[in-house]
């Protein structure tokens, strides 16, 4: 038996809590940013993803009009930092609603790195961080979709296993339902069947056995 769900207008924190629940797991992009007025804010949005390879475009949204729209807006820039499972107290501690004159990474005892292309800092507890040019703020619902280009990126050495961040050295944390957060858990590795080597597959142009 299935019970139906259906989006309330009138109630849509209602849905809001069971879409959050079955869209799972969900990366983070704990994004730095700085006010016009010069105070460096840190916040986490588990609304995220990567919306362009070329030119590389990251995507994340903001539910409701947060500081970190408003500064990014103002100032053109912003800094995805990475979220790792040592981090895990940190970035939820970012997530309370500080006033905007009050920065987080004071608040949560987090230290400025400077950035390279960049005004706003980046975490530098975090082991990747993605330095980002806005590229198009959206306003969808009652909801911002932030979208940046990448232009630097940079990773602790100790994260890679060749030229790539290994999964198991970054140790991603992930946003789950309720106030529930996830780890990366057992890892499997499948590679992609290219259609040639389907089971059954045949060349049309060879006759079938």
């Amino acid at each position: 038996m299935r019970r139906n769900v259906s989006p309330d207008p009138t109630s849509s924190r209602a849905f809001y809590s069971f879409l959050t629940s079955v869209v799972v797991p969900r990366p983070i992009a704990w994004v730095s940013s700085t006010s016009a007025d010069g105070v460096d804010n840190l916040a986490p949005h588990s609304f995220f993803t990567i919306a362009s390879v070329n030119p590389p475009i990251v995507q994340f949204t903001s539910v409701g009009r947060k500081d970190s729209v408003r500064n990014i807006e103002a100032t053109g820039e912003f800094v995805v930092n990475f979220t790792p499972e040592d981090l895990f107290e940190a970035v939820n501690a970012t997530g309370t609603d500080f006033p905007p004159d009050v920065s987080e990474f004071d608040a949560a005892g987090l230290t400025r790195e400077p950035s390279a292309t960049v005004g706003p800092p980046r975490v530098l507890e975090s082991p990747v961080a993605l330095e980002c040019r806005l590229h198009l703020l959206q306003d969808m619902g009652n909801c911002t979709l932030v979208f940046g280009e990448v232009i630097h990126a940079v990773v602790s050495e100790e994260m890679l296993d060749g030229d790539l961040p290994a999964i198991d050295a970054l140790k991603p944390l992930s946003r789950l339902g309720r106030n529930e957060w996830g780890t990366a858990g057992t890892i499997r590795d499948i590679t992609r069947i290219p259609f040639r080597d389907w089971p059954g597959h045949y060349d049309a142009a060879e006759p079938a056995s």
